[in-house]
């Protein structure tokens, strides 16, 4: 049968592979399109049932996409997905026949699926739409053979994992932050959060973290100061940390690497999975 299709127009790898994971395991087909024209003509040949629609794009914005959208009289919902709060921005985009907004620094892949649901007036599976698997015995959407095959493709669980190795995640976006912790939860790490660099050095000394991923562009002390004050403290410098960042400069990169840090990564550049990964493989290459 038929299922709901929507369409995600996003350019940060990181918020697209999200959205696109979660909606597709909860039963929805799911296309997405990293530019704007790109993603107004596929919403044009597919006419999906729902857009999830990002504001600053390449090639066309999203206010470009509305307008078009509005031009051709393609009435289809959108849910505007925006790095971007401001009142103006959010009543420009209603007014021009947004359904609905959300704020990628304050929500996590639940957050997109509710509104989601809102929007089409149910789950993947109202009105006989295909869809989400039927809830099982143990609490979950999936079978048992399915969560152990989403665990494999994460990774698999970690030996060390499952005797509550800590983590710590130095974070101020939300989204991203949620969604790390819960697939390191889902794993077996026992995960502290922080969501500025004072924050962050204060868990780390009454915490002992085993280890730490750490975003540069923080409120207060940023990265680089965090990292410097963790490897100049005796009781902390042996803690191994991972730079998380969207700076990809390649001197931002050899400060990292030069203060103390195992490995650097660009947000944009690698997925929750593969940072999850990194992780294990730090942690492995460390204590073992």
């Amino acid at each position: 049968m038929a299922r709901y299709k929507i369409v995600i127009i996003e350019d940060e790898p990181v918020h697209l592979n999200v959205m696109k994971a979660k909606l597709e395991y909860e039963g929805y087909d799911v296309l997405a399109a990293v530019d704007g024209e790109a993603g107004y003509q596929m919403v044009k040949e597919e006419k999906p049932d729902l857009v999830l629609l990002d504001i600053i794009l390449p090639k066309l914005d999203g206010f470009g996409v509305l307008e078009r959208l509005k031009k051709d009289k393609i009435n289809i919902p959108i849910i505007i997905v925006s790095n971007s709060g401001q009142p103006v921005e959010v009543d420009r985009a209603m007014a021009m026949g947004a359904k609905d907004y959300l704020v990628k620094a304050e929500f996590n892949p639940t957050d997109v699926l509710e509104k989601v649901e809102k929007v089409l007036g149910g789950p993947a599976s109202t009105n006989g739409l295909g869809g989400r698997p039927k809830k099982n015995g143990n609490g979950n959407g999936a079978s048992p053979s399915a969560i152990k095959a989403l665990a494999d493709k994460a990774g698999g669980v970690n030996e060390r994992a499952r005797g509550g190795t800590k983590v710590l995640i130095v974070e101020d976006d939300k989204f991203l932050r949620d969604l790390i912790v819960q697939k390191l939860k889902r794993e077996g790490f026992v995960t502290s959060e922080a969501v500025d660099g004072e924050e962050g050095l204060k868990i780390t000394k009454e915490k002992h973290p085993d280890i730490i991923l750490l975003d540069l562009i923080l409120p207060g002390s940023d990265g680089f100061e965090v990292l410097r004050r963790i490897k100049s403290d005796t009781s902390t410098a042996q803690i191994p940390v991972i730079v998380l960042s969207n700076l990809g400069q390649k001197e931002d990169m050899d400060r990292a690497m030069s203060g103390g840090a195992e490995d650097f990564m660009v947000k944009a550049h690698f997925t929750p999975g593969e940072i999850i990964a990194k992780i294990k493989s730090v942690l492995k290459k460390k204590y073992f």
